[in-house]
């Protein structure tokens, strides 16, 4: 178990840190490559943007701790839930409010939720 741990807490991290990184230091370029979003470049909603791409990163961060920190475990198992799970949730609502995106931000969910029941799995066999 404790390879399967380090599996999935090092995608995770991994994954929310490179997103988070890649996202704060230049949003309208990860945007468009990664979502094929066009941001404008307006001042507040870069500011979002970076403020959300900051919060990926420092959980992407806390997430990796968990690896190596044991204490820290259990709270990076749940981080990543809550990110994960939380994005893909939002974005579920939002297809059945606004309608289907585009087939990058489709991928997107599905990797966000392969994610977040990867950590419900990895959290469950830590307790059990």
């Amino acid at each position: 178990m404790e390879l399967i741990k380090i599996v999935i807490l090092s995608l995770s991290g991994l994954m929310l840190i490179l997103v988070g990184v890649m996202r704060l230091t230049n949003p309208i370029k990860a945007y468009l490559k990664n979502s094929g979003i066009t941001l404008e470049n307006d001042t507040n909603l870069i500011n979002e943007m970076r403020g959300v791409s900051a919060l990926m990163l420092f959980a992407g961060l806390v997430i990796a701790l968990g690896i190596i920190i044991p204490e820290l475990t259990m709270t990076s198992f749940t981080t990543a839930i809550l990110i994960f799970l939380g994005f893909a949730i939002g974005r579920l609502i939002s297809i059945a409010l606004d309608g289907k995106p585009n087939k990058q931000i489709i991928q997107g969910i599905v990797f966000e939720l392969v994610f977040g029941l990867a950590n419900i799995y990895g959290l469950i066999n830590m307790l059990g």
